[in-house]
């Protein structure tokens, strides 16, 4: 792929040495309130971690031309003007170092200064004054090799009550690839080339199979950095200064499955130089990670000629990152990721929960209803995921209810110093779970569908894309007859249950209404 920013790569220590101070004042004027210019180009010293990222945008939108995975466009469109939200995509560019990752602590430059282009998508609150001054920044789940909206899709209803952002940025080639093949015009400027040329023998012969010689994985580190720390200015260029009305108070990184791992690269090995280079303060004020730990996801390579570390390195454990940490693993990947399991901890340098949600599916169909519609996906040559697994439909267990809460307590850990409740793992013995006499999982974080169950869910499917899907199987007539002999003794136990969990903590208390109008609504008995 072309590439559409351009560097000078010879330079003096001297010159070099003046553009990092310079590019230090820069970012340490944005955090103080300080304004940069508009679609400023990240010229030469703007480097890595050095500087801003230049951004270019809103893209129009037109009758021929849409933002793939836009709100409007999306499985189930969105109209999010209803909820006084707007969207917009935009272009980001700069340059970023790869690194190596030899050994536990900071990772090390491998090739510095290679020019990206990517873009970012943009919900927010259309009135500045109903902006809560927090952005969750998401970098957008490649694993169906296009752009899946996760966070946006699990969280949607707690982002926007809370009056939150959301920003999802394009970090892996093989998901950029699928936005030039759904819109050449649109995306001609996207750009994640890899910086070695094929000549060089550090371009290593043989990459990922959803990778390419051509372009680098391994960018990802620099640009969620140099994304995070734009979302702190108020440059005009920052989507979310509102024109420099409104500032930033908070950025939360979010990441699911396999950008859960990227969170632990990120983590581990690049926020600490980063952090340091942001003056010594946290680009990131708290992260949550679902779905990725241990042996599931619990890392990605560094960069696409490396390998992950090997099981029992201490780089697959979260511990004093400075900011809270909530981590949480599904039913469906628990048992993969159980090395990702360590204590809980409320000391101020290892602000830290583990969570695993008994009866969740990994792979929700909220992840395809809430990203781009099949025929885009289609379109951008992909092949759209299956709903249904062999066993039925996939698991429709609403995730949404303990990540909405996830995500408010985290804010609350942050910013009132409010800790999140405590919950024991799914229970295990010898390697297996636990179930109750319903087939059920015990232990982990409850739900009515599993305290006062009408079916036993499965985090497990076939055939094998289907495995982290899951599946329910509802009990019959006779047995929802024998647990409740009539419909009020259901919602009178939904409603009881439900409750708990919300004085608890672990849902929400517009989420815990939700439940007890569906239980109402429910055909039960």
């Amino acid at each position: 792929m072309p590439s559409t920013v351009t560097t000078r790569r010879t330079r003096s220590k001297v010159s070099r040495r003046l553009r990092v101070l310079a590019a230090a004042a820069l970012v340490a004027g944005g955090l103080a309130g300080a304004t940069t210019p508009a679609h400023a180009e990240a010229g030469p010293g703007s480097t890595g971690l050095e500087g801003l990222p230049a951004v270019s945008g809103p893209l129009p939108d037109t009758a021929s031309s849409h933002a793939f995975g836009a709100a409007a466009y999306e499985n189930v469109p969105e109209d999010l003007a209803k909820s006084g939200y707007t969207e917009g995509e935009y272009t980001v560019s700069g340059t970023a170092n790869v690194y190596d990752w030899p050994k536990p602590g900071p990772a090390v430059v491998r090739t510095p200064d290679a020019p990206y282009t990517t873009r970012m998508l943009v919900r927010r609150p259309a009135d500045p004054k109903k902006f809560s001054g927090r952005v969750v920044v998401e970098m957008l789940n490649p694993s169906s090799l296009f752009d899946l909206n996760i966070g946006w899709a699990h969280m949607h209803r707690q982002l926007v009550r809370n009056g939150d952002a959301w920003v999802g940025i394009t970090v892996k080639p093989t998901s950029m690839q699928a936005l030039k093949n759904f819109d050449p015009q649109r995306y001609k400027d996207l750009s994640l080339a890899n910086p070695l040329p094929l000549s060089d023998p550090r371009n290593c012969a043989k990459v990922p199979a959803d990778s390419s010689r051509a372009t680098e994985n391994g960018l990802a580190w620099d640009i969620y950095a140099q994304v995070g720390r734009l979302m702190h200015t108020t440059s005009a260029a920052n989507p979310l200064s509102y024109d420099g009305r409104t500032t930033v108070r908070r950025v939360y990184g979010f990441g699911y499955s396999q950008t859960g791992g990227y969170l632990y690269n990120w983590i581990n090995g690049v926020r600490p130089i980063a952090d340091k280079a942001n003056g010594g303060r946290p680009i990131y004020d708290g992260y949550l990670i679902a779905g990725a730990g241990g042996s599931f996801v619990g890392m990605v390579p560094i960069n696409q000629c490396a390998t992950v570390p090997p099981a029992g390195d201490p780089r697959y454990q979260l511990k004093n990152v400075g900011v809270p940490v909530i981590h949480v693993m599904t039913q469906s990947d628990y048992l993969t990721g159980i090395d990702s399991r360590r204590s809980d901890s409320d000391a101020p340098k290892d602000r830290y929960r583990h969570y695993e949600m008994a009866g969740a599916g990994h792979s929700s169909p909220d992840h395809l209803y809430y990203s781009a519609r099949p025929e885009d996906v289609a379109k951008a040559g992909r092949e759209v995921p299956r709903m249904n697994c062999n066993e039925g439909p996939r698991s429709r267990f609403p995730s949404y209810i303990f990540l909405d809460a996830m995500l408010r307590n985290l804010e609350q850990w942050t910013e009132n110093g409010v800790a999140p409740p405590h919950a024991a793992p799914i229970a295990v013995e010898n390697g297996e779970p636990v179930l109750d006499e319903h087939g059920n999982v015990t232990g982990g974080l409850r739900s009515p569908y599993l305290d006062v169950p009408t079916s036993t869910w499965y985090g497990n499917s076939t055939p094998d894309a289907c495995h982290i899907a899951g599946h329910e199987v509802p009990f019959s007539r006779a047995e929802l007859a024998a647990l409740y002999p009539t419909h009020g003794a259901y919602v009178t136990a939904v409603s009881a249950n439900t409750r708990r969990l919300v004085a608890g903590r672990t849902i929400t208390p517009e989420d815990g209404r939700a439940l007890m109008h569906e239980a109402a609504a429910a055909d039960v008995p």
